[in-house]
């Protein structure tokens, strides 16, 4: 049986080792070495001149997370209460943006809060200002919410439709009115799916370059900016970008330990429902 069992998993070790493991350990390499291969620890050190960058996009993607949860929250628990029938409906309305590629949203929203954009143009129409919203961090955070809350919502409405109408209905009982059901029964047993959804959110927002760079113009630079620059940009410095990578993934990792410690849900809860 463990034989079997070694021979099924086979093809994901394989897989894993090729695009995660050996990714990693490259990223490792050139982040403690100089351009000619030697030990150094300065590209290390050197990234501590980035730590306003690192504290704006850590502020901008911990905003947009807050956000998707406050507005995912609601819809996800609503959706839970509809028919099955119905549910199959919402579900497939909030994955139906993922199904476009994702410059194209992220292009669209460019249209719409251009200074001449169409937002602008209705303002206009009805006589009033114009608003310049393009190259600003409320629009980098409101693409990131737009692209990432879909991540937010499928977890929580996973959870939610997990919940035991028995337990609600044993708290009722007990005379808890609706909103004592809701805060100290339903949101506990909801809290696998809104750490799910915190980190399923928070990660590619904190790591982000192609939002910020079409939203958020030069004077929004985040991390993903700053390594897209170190390897594709003028400033080439692969050693320095894979350390600036190197020391996000520890702090995405502290934040997803952090996060866990709240987690005391049965194991498999609040997992992306496909």
């Amino acid at each position: 049986m463990k034989t079997r069992s070694k021979l099924l998993s086979a093809p994901y070790t394989v897989w894993m080792t090729i695009f995660i493991v050996l990714p990693m350990l490259l990223v490792a390499w050139f982040a403690f070495t100089d351009r000619e291969g030697q030990f150094t620890l300065e590209n290390i050190l050197s990234v501590g001149q980035y730590s306003n960058v690192f504290l704006r996009s850590i502020w901008l993607g911990a905003v947009a997370t807050l956000i998707s949860l406050l507005m995912g929250y609601p819809l996800a628990y609503i959706i839970s209460k509809m028919s099955e029938k119905r549910q199959s409906v919402m579900v497939m309305l909030v994955m139906l943006p993922m199904w476009m590629n994702f410059l194209l949203r992220t292009y669209a929203w460019m249209t719409l809060l251009e200074d001449n954009g169409l937002i602008n143009a209705a303002l206009k129409a009805f006589g009033l200002p114009g608003v310049h919203m393009i190259n600003t961090a409320g629009a980098v955070v409101l693409g990131m919410v737009y692209n990432y809350i879909p991540y937010m919502i499928l977890p929580l409405y996973s959870v939610l439709t997990k919940i035991d109408k028995s337990v609600i209905e044993a708290a009722e009982d007990l005379g808890a009115n609706s909103r004592q059901v809701f805060l100290k029964v339903v949101v506990p047993m909801s809290m696998p799916g809104i750490i799910s959804g915190v980190t399923m959110v928070f990660v590619p927002a904190v790591s982000t370059f192609i939002i910020s760079k079409m939203l958020g113009g030069g004077a929004n630079l985040l991390i993903g900016d700053l390594i897209d620059m170190q390897f594709l940009g003028s400033a080439y410095n692969p050693n320095l970008g894979s350390a600036i990578s190197l020391v996000l993934m520890v702090i995405i990792l502290i934040c997803m330990g952090i996060m866990n410690q709240f987690d005391d849900g049965e194991p498999g809860e609040g997992g992306m429902l496909l």
